[in-house]
């Protein structure tokens, strides 16, 4: 299990692992809340100007994507990612676009 896996487990409830290699990382309840989903956590990578990134596919198993911030954690609904990058044909969107775009955007500050 990667860091940011462990890190991330702190925040959720009913854990649950992929049994194989899949395009989800984690499984699990967000802590006060209900609901069941499978999150896609991974470290971002550096583009090659220097900004960091996170990928993602159309064909992913994972319901959530989270990016890890130095004081908290931001999921992002994937299926309403995709919607909204394909509604503006765009192949590339950034952070600060999503979080004042996308409904289904939850912030959880770290302990």
């Amino acid at each position: 299990m990667s860091d940011i896996v462990k890190r991330f487990s702190e925040y959720l409830e009913s854990i649950e692992y992929p049994k194989q290699k899949t395009s989800w990382n984690i499984a699990g309840i967000l802590k006060g809340k209900n609901a069941f989903y499978r999150f896609d956590v991974r470290d971002m990578i550096k583009l090659e100007d220097g900004t960091q990134a996170q990928t993602t596919s159309f064909n992913s198993q994972a319901e959530k994507m989270v990016i890890e911030k130095d004081k908290q954690w931001i999921i992002f609904d994937l299926n309403e990612l995709h919607k909204y990058g394909k509604s503006h044909n765009k192949k590339k969107v950034f952070e600060e676009e999503l979080i004042s775009k996308l409904e289904w955007t939850i912030f959880i500050e770290k302990n």
